[in-house]
Order: C-alpha cells, then structure tokens, then sequence
C-alpha cells in the first residue's frame, strides 16, 4: 500500500479516474501519474488487484480490446462516487497536497544531487595522486601542468551526471510528466551550479 494514500483511498481515486472514461490498467497508472505530476506512479502490482477488487463488487467491469484489458466504471460506481462526494472532495484536496510534498521533496533531492555534484568536483580539483591537499608531500592539482588531469576528473563527473539525467528525462517523457515548467527548473538549476563553480 503506498502512503500516498490512507486506507481504502487509492480504490475511491481508481473510480474517481474511470469516472472521466474507460482505460486499460497501464492508461490508469499513467493517468494516476500524471495527477501526481509524475513524483508518484503506482506499480501494476499495487493498482491491478484493486480493480480486480472494483471488478469484484461491481462497481466496473473489464472488457478485452485486442491484448488489452479495459476497466469502465458501472453505475454503481457512479452511484458510489456520488454517494461519497464529500470523502473524494477532500481526497482531490489530499493529492493536491502529496504532490506538493513529494514535489519539495524531489526539489530537495537535486539539490543535494547538485550539491554532491559541486563537492565531487572541488574534490577532484584539490586533491592529487599522493592523497588529500596539505597532505605530506601532496600538491593539489592545479598547480600548474596539471590542469589536464583536473579537467578530464569534471569532465568525467559532468559526462556522468549527463548521463543519469538523460536517462530521467526520458522516463519522464515516455510518462508524459515531462513540461515546461520541468524544463525550465532544470535550466535555473544548471544555470545555478555552472554560476557556483
């Protein structure tokens, strides 16, 4: 069960979305992705049983489109929402809330991604093959003639970090949680980090 939701929440949210229209699983997952803003998708095995389990009391049922399986919700599903429109105002006004929290804490964790970034690099200036600088008999690595080394140890950490990033920014587009305003915070941050060093 995720935390995201309280007990017996996610089930109401999963009637909530098939309100909307009908959706095969994976369409449902995405769709619950996309209200999070992308900082929380559900697994298949955290949202499949519970259909199953909306399928069981009636309140949708499942027809086969081709190899996939599409969840539509029943009038007694409807009946339940309205039934409970008070619970899901006030589950709506939730989620609003866990995405702003889970949002901080993603900012939160580039920033200290970045902030690991930044000491990687200051350590792969200051410190040569003999050990730490002002250790005995070590000499930092930027005295001169050894920029080189200095420039491929950040190029190297920059290359790496690229690389991770792409491979984010990729799983967020496939996801559909990738917007402007992703791409702008990305920008201000490596704006921030390339003013710092």
């Amino acid at each position: 069960m995720s935390p995201v939701f309280a007990h017996g929440h996610l089930r109401l949210y999963l009637l909530v979305l098939l309100a909307d229209h009908p959706m095969h699983g994976y369409e449902v997952i995405t769709a619950l992705g996309d209200r999070f803003g992308g900082t929380y998708v559900p697994s298949a095995g955290t949202v499949y049983p519970r259909l199953a389990k909306l399928e069981e009391d009636g309140l949708v049922t499942k027809t086969s489109d081709g190899r996939k399986t599409v969840y539509a919700i029943t009038d007694a599903g409807r009946a339940e929402l309205d039934a409970r429109a008070d619970e899901v105002a006030q589950l709506e006004d939730g989620v609003a809330d866990s995405v702003k929290s889970l949002a901080d804490g993603v900012r939160a964790s580039v920033g200290a991604a970045m902030e690991s970034l930044r000491a990687d690099l200051a350590a792969a200036q200051h410190s040569g093959p003999a050990g730490p600088a002002g250790a005995a008999g070590a000499e930092p690595t930027s005295v001169p003639g050894s920029g080189g080394r200095t420039l491929r140890d950040a190029e190297m950490a920059v290359a790496v970090f690229r690389q991770q990033l792409r491979a984010d920014l990729r799983r967020r587009a496939a996801r559909g949680t990738l917007d402007d305003a992703s791409v702008q915070r990305l920008r201000d941050g490596l704006e921030a980090l390339r003013k710092s060093l």
